[in-house]
């Protein structure tokens, strides 16, 4: 890959903590023209440093009030290929991950109420072939929501 510089990482810093910040502001900030920024931004997306952009919508505005993370083993961890198409197929789960411990998957989902939870965990989750097993931990209160630091390098 690629190095990124520490203007890239000076961009990064601060489209990362405002994504809707106009291009003249952020070229303002780093002392560059609003071409070097839409270019420096492009160059990290061909990269694959920036990987997309969204907007981050409060789930329970939706109805979904239940924030829940699900351990879930599989037959074989090789399985693994075979389980995640299915998951997709559901649309509350928001993350998925493939994991080392006692878990051979981690899930993060949405549901409206524990009605839904369990509808989604019995006749979903727990129906996929390979799936031995599954662990509910339900989400009290939500407290920290951020991408990793960007660090600058320095040249002396």
């Amino acid at each position: 890959m690629e190095k990124i510089d520490n203007l890239d990482r000076r961009i990064l810093e601060i489209i990362m903590s405002n994504a809707r910040i106009p291009s003249k502001d952020v070229a303002g900030a780093c002392g560059v023209s609003r071409a070097a920024i839409h270019q420096r931004i492009q160059r990290m997306m061909d990269l694959k440093v920036i990987t997309g952009s969204s907007y981050n919508v409060d789930p329970k505005t939706l109805g979904y009030t239940t924030c829940t993370f699900i351990g879930v083993n599989l037959e074989r961890g090789a399985m693994y290929r075979d389980v995640v198409p299915e998951l997709n197929k559901i649309p509350e789960i928001v993350e998925c991950h493939f994991t080392t411990g006692p878990y051979t998957m981690l899930i993060k989902l949405y549901a409206r109420d524990n009605e839904h939870l369990m509808e989604l965990l019995n006749s979903k989750i727990q129906r996929i072939p390979g799936v031995t097993g599954t662990e509910t931990l339900i989400s009290l209160d939500h407290s920290i929501n951020r991408e990793v630091p960007v660090e600058y390098e320095f040249n002396a």
